[in-house]
């Protein structure tokens, strides 16, 4: 209700600032100077020195004398005199035109609105881009924000029903606590009407609850308990708004990228096998925890002469097991 509510005074609003034409828009910055510049109550009809009632000729001959005295040959040297004299010659044409002079009597009588509508404003100051995407970012999650709040109160008050129906299923009309230990009650939570277990046509739909001692239930089907309280409800944040989401979304993704790239930078480094070197090098061997290095190419021939004829003993190489060579 309290939604529709504020739909409704939104809506209101955006008609009645749609209803401001560019005409109006003028009369404003007109009223707003005259203020200024002759006194906050001056009016149209005051400054020119005729009353509201009075007739067209009557404030063209007001017209003429004004601005003979307010002239900028007359008056050499006067501050703002040209802006004052070109001002008169408006105000005199809005009131000597019936359909300009009806929209001021307008505001005449009910008084000049303090929000102007956003089309004035923007028209006179000229935001920029930035200016105006900011503006709507914050007024966008102001709203979100607002409609969580609201639904959260909302949780709050339907949590404290169901808590209270339980309640008072398990502990009677009185609602005086038993010490009886657990205590399993049927909830009707609300939604369409349905055949219970006994065929009987009965409202909502119902779910078993357990009442132990002020602790209230939801006995899940597959015997857990899922605590009723007030933790259930989802607080509003400014970071489940939208925009705030979508910075946490990108830093995320950002930081998951640099930490995945790093992790692959380290494997790439630590899994580069030493170059390989000539026969003379040593290099470790594969066999795991075994200690035993590749001789050098001297070692390996004095190790593989026993003799003419003789067989050569096995020799490592490589970190491989290779038979040495028979010398003729």
């Amino acid at each position: 209700m309290r939604f529709c509510l504020l739909a409704l005074t939104l809506f209101a609003l955006v008609v009645a600032v749609a209803a401001w034409t560019k005409e109006d828009h003028e009369i404003f910055d007109l009223v707003s100077a005259v203020q200024a510049a002759e006194g906050k109550d001056t009016t149209f009809y005051s400054w020119l020195g005729v009353s509201s009632t009075a007739s067209t000729s009557e404030i063209a001959k007001a017209y003429r004398k004004k601005s003979i005295q307010m002239h900028p040959d007359k008056n050499p040297g006067v501050k703002n005199a040209q802006d004052r004299f070109a001002r008169l010659g408006v105000i005199s044409k809005i009131l000597r035109a019936p359909e300009s002079r009806e929209r001021y009597d307008f505001f005449y009588k009910n008084g000049v609105p303090k929000w102007r509508g956003t089309g004035y404003y923007y028209s006179r100051f000229r935001p920029g881009l930035g200016t105006v995407f900011v503006f709507l970012t914050i007024l966008s999650s102001a709203l979100q924000y607002l409609v969580q709040r609201m639904n959260y109160k909302r949780d709050l008050a339907r949590i404290e029903q169901i808590i209270g129906e339980a309640r008072s299923a398990a502990w009677g009309s009185k609602m005086t606590p038993t010490s009886e230990g657990q205590r399993k009650v049927k909830v009707n939570l609300g939604g369409g009407r349905r055949l219970d277990e006994n065929g009987n046509l009965v409202g909502g739909k119902m779910v078993d609850m357990i009442v132990e001692g002020n602790d209230v239930y939801i006995l899940e089907p597959d015997g857990s308990l899922l605590p009723v309280d007030s933790d259930t409800a989802v607080p509003p944040s400014i970071r489940r708004t939208w925009f705030a989401a979508l910075v946490a979304a990108l830093y995320r993704r950002v930081a998951n990228r640099a930490s995945t790239e790093a992790e692959n930078g380290m494997a790439e480094r630590g899994g580069l096998d030493p170059e390989g070197s000539d026969d003379g090098s040593a290099a470790a061997s594969d066999t795991p925890g075994s200690g035993a290095t590749t001789p050098n190419s001297k070692a390996a021939k004095d190790t593989a002469g026993l003799g003419n004829g003789g067989r050569a003993a096995a020799a490592m190489a490589g970190g491989r097991r290779r038979k040495a060579v028979r010398k003729r």
